[in-house]
């Protein structure tokens, strides 16, 4: 039986040598892999309240869609900065070289809302901090984050973790 990591092809010295990138449109292209990981994903969500699924651009909308559609519960995207057509707020957060803002509309979710965060990579957890303090800030409750790959060595579990956040990843790549 294959397993998701099965379906992720590996693409060395992209974008910059040294860097094996793990491409995950290979998983999402074949039905069999794609639905394995939408299960695989919810698994540890079985039974809990979720009212809403937060998918983090780009391929988190993919991932999160699915999830959504597969919990009858409605989706909300975070997109990156002057993306979104109505009235937003922001977070900033540190990348590699620099800095980014991510978005979400203001009205998106409602306190005390319960939500699960989806991505397909955490690497070093920006993006996903960035979004958990979005849906904070609108008064909800991120019950989970929920991601294909996880790089631990990039420390993203551990910055997720140390949020007192709940962290499920499919699959790991040490030593990226």
């Amino acid at each position: 039986m294959k397993t998701v990591e099965d379906y992720i092809r590996t693409i060395p010295d992209f974008p910059h040598e040294g860097i094996m990138f793990r491409d995950v449109t290979t998983l999402f292209a074949d039905p069999r892999g794609f639905r394995i990981a939408i299960d695989q994903l919810l698994h540890p969500y079985a039974g809990m309240q979720i009212d809403k699924v937060v998918g983090l651009e780009a391929r988190g909308f993919i991932l999160g869609g699915a999830i959504a559609h597969q919990l009858s519960k409605g989706f909300v995207p975070i997109r990156k900065k002057g993306k979104l057509p109505a009235r937003t707020i922001e977070q900033a957060y540190t990348l590699e070289y620099g800095e980014a803002i991510v978005e979400i509309h203001d009205d998106a979710l409602q306190p005390g809302e319960r939500v699960l965060i989806v991505d397909d990579l955490l690497a070093t957890g920006g993006t996903a901090e960035a979004g958990i303090k979005l849906c904070e800030k609108l008064g909800a409750q991120v019950v989970g984050c929920a991601f294909i790959i996880d790089l631990p060595d990039l420390g993203g579990r551990a910055k997720l973790e140390g949020m007192n956040m709940d962290v499920h990843a499919l699959c790991a790549y040490a030593g990226e």
